[in-house]
């Protein structure tokens, strides 16, 4: 780290609010911190009432979010030769069936999503110690299996975002660049709690969400005064 990166974040963390703040004026605080040369991206993360190690707990899938992500994602296409010219068009950057499957297997990772038809995952299996511990082995559980696998590409090279809870039951997405409006990620953000509040276990008592958080690549988090669904049904 440098010198002025350094002081930049001593600064920054001088100036992070004390206290939660509503959904805009957190927007607001992010966008007054001493900032890098380049556009941030700004993160969530959800603090969540649940045991990571209970199966039925655990959460998993994806969301196209209201105002987008300002990021085109590298998406690739496991599916049959007959699909393979309109899962390029729709944007993939490499479509097709074992010939992909030996390309990744060669070292190929130049992507960050991949997409298949349910046909497929048979072939694609082979790829699970490749792909899943870096989080890109497609599931359904993410709508990264499917039939509509053109749709499918469409929406993850669009910045679909995925998610998945962490061992100590956090979830983590992006909302989209500093540089967006403040209305778009209070929006965004709106959305993204609303989602995973519905996601909410049957076996979870008292709040789900415990705690929400937000930053930008390089500036401290500010937490988002955020009334839980049970307290705000009492």
């Amino acid at each position: 780290m440098s010198t002025f990166t350094g002081k930049r974040m001593r600064e920054n963390a001088k100036n992070r609010p004390a206290q939660p703040l509503a959904a805009a004026e957190a927007v607001a605080a992010l966008k007054k911190f001493k900032a890098p040369k380049f556009d941030q991206t700004v993160n969530v993360a959800l603090f969540l009432n649940m045991d990571p190690a209970q199966t039925e707990q655990g959460i998993r899938g994806s969301l196209s979010l209201p105002a987008g992500i300002g990021k085109k994602m590298r998406v690739v296409a496991f599916c049959r030769e007959d699909v393979v010219k309109s899962c390029l068009d729709a944007g993939a950057i490499k479509a097709g069936g074992e010939d992909l499957v030996a390309e990744i297997e060669k070292g190929f990772m130049d992507f960050d999503v991949a997409v298949a038809t349910p046909d497929m995952m048979r072939v694609v299996s082979r790829l699970g110690k490749v792909l899943g511990p870096k989080g890109l082995m497609p599931s359904p559980k993410t709508g990264a299996v499917t039939p509509k696998v053109v749709d499918a590409v469409k929406e993850f090279a669009a910045g679909k975002v995925e998610y998945r809870n962490d061992k100590g039951g956090n979830v983590h997405a992006v909302l989209g660049k500093l540089s967006f409006k403040d209305t778009d990620l209070v929006t965004n953000l709106d959305a993204f709690i609303s989602h995973i509040e519905k996601l909410r276990p049957a076996s979870t008592k008292g709040a789900f969400i415990k705690k929400v958080v937000i930053a930008g690549s390089m500036t401290p988090s500010v937490q988002i005064k955020y009334v839980p669904a049970e307290v705000a049904k009492a």
